[in-house]
């Protein structure tokens, strides 16, 4: 695997760094990874792709592994792109699309991200991880971490779903309820590293997680035979989702793949219970004030201070899109509406985004013909204690009144 990769650079000053040893952050934000598009054009066009693997690991030329004994998997990718019709009909839109990452073997988008991650620390022969988590991403980083080896430990806030925290010790991880928030969490790790020589994988803080998260774009833009939709929502925590995504569309442009110069809006989606990206967006502000007392059902979207906050406003307001934030009341109706109406199990946080749509759409700001994708990043079945549901008790001991059951 030729390996294209040229430096680290910070994302907050340009600074350029060697991708020679294992970094996390420059000046305490995070780091992009770069590479030589111009050789990667010159080596590699789309119709190879035809004959790889469908996996993320099918993108090697824009990825920064490039020894095959180091990639961790658990055959990760690619997920559908499904049609649903009925929802759009009731939202208002004609042509919607779900990417369904919680086909991920995690059962979450975070499998990408952990999945490159923990490769990386292979390749930098790293084998002690640890990691602040609202739930997916500590699963995801317990089941890659079994797999290379490694030792895990995943702190999280105490309220998280209780399949998070099942999913974390089952794999083996030290797991740990912390009484506090994601930030708290990070701050643990944070202040471990040299007492227990942890590697820390929080969003962000290491550069590679993000290089997984966008395959996500790479895919969407192969199984769109190249052409971008007009418009990408996504629930955002800690971002790395969106900004992978606009990276990945940055560099097919470059490398000239991509039919056509235009790139999505790309709407940023956080509850009104924790919506630091949304106000920023509101304010005009390059970086996100932190949010007071942050509360969602939405545990991915529980993210109070986000290290790329920047980052995710950057791309938003590249893109020519927006940040909005839902109400939390109405989450859990409309995860059961959407699911319902297309058989897709949709999180929470995928919740935000069909409100967000239908609220955009209502609004004029989403045209009717449009091509919209939303992004469902994880599981229904992680959600269980939080969604709404109808369900009837038959007493088998009595005839069944079948006229009762319409």
């Amino acid at each position: 695997m030729k390996n294209y990769v040229t430096h680290l650079e910070s994302a907050i000053d340009g600074t350029v760094l060697s991708s020679d040893c294992a970094r996390t952050t420059h000046a305490g934000r995070p780091l992009w990874v770069r590479y030589d598009l111009a050789a990667v054009a010159r080596d590699c066009h789309p119709g190879m792709l035809r004959d790889r693997a469908p996996t993320m690991w099918r993108y090697r030329e824009l990825l920064p592994i490039s020894d095959p004994s180091h990639i961790v998997t658990l055959g990760e990718g690619m997920t559908p792109l499904l049609p649903t019709p009925r929802l759009g009909d009731a939202l208002g839109l004609s042509d919607l699309w779900i990417k369904d990452e919680s086909q991920m073997p995690t059962g979450s988008f975070k499998a990408r991200g952990m999945a490159m991650a923990v490769s990386m620390a292979r390749r930098f022969e790293l084998s002690r991880f640890a990691a602040p988590t609202a739930g997916n991403a500590g699963g995801a980083l317990a089941a890659y971490g079994a797999r290379a080896g490694a030792v895990v430990f995943v702190f999280m806030p105490d309220d998280t779903p209780v399949i998070n925290q099942v999913e974390c010790a089952l794999a083996g991880a030290k797991t740990f309820l912390v009484n506090g928030l994601i930030t708290d969490c990070g701050r643990i790790v944070r202040e471990g590293i040299d007492a227990m020589e942890w590697f820390d994988f929080s969003t962000l803080k290491e550069p590679y997680r993000l290089e997984g998260k966008k395959t996500m774009g790479l895919e969407l833009a192969e199984q769109l035979d190249w052409a971008l939709p007009d418009v990408i929502l996504y629930p955002t925590g800690g971002g790395t989702g969106l900004i992978g995504m606009w990276k990945a569309f940055a560099e097919l442009a470059e490398l000239g793949w991509l039919r056509t110069d235009r790139r999505p809006r790309m709407v940023s989606v956080q509850s009104d219970g924790c919506a630091p990206i949304a106000r920023a967006f509101d304010q005009g502000a390059r970086f996100a004030a932190p949010w007071e007392n942050a509360a969602t059902c939405a545990s991915g979207l529980r993210v109070p201070a986000a290290v790329g906050d920047f980052m995710i406003l950057d791309a938003v307001r590249e893109s020519g899109g927006c940040a909005v934030a839902v109400p939390e009341a109405e989450l859990t109706r409309a995860m059961q509406r959407a699911t319902a109406l297309e058989g897709v199990p949709v999180c929470p946080e995928t919740a935000a985004c069909i409100l967000a749509a239908e609220r955009l759409a209502a609004d004029g700001w989403l045209k009717s013909d449009e091509r919209v994708v939303i992004f469902n990043t994880g599981a229904a079945q992680k959600y269980g204690d939080i969604a709404a549901v109808d369900t009837r008790t038959i007493d088998v001991r009595t005839p069944v009144d079948y006229a009762s059951l319409a």
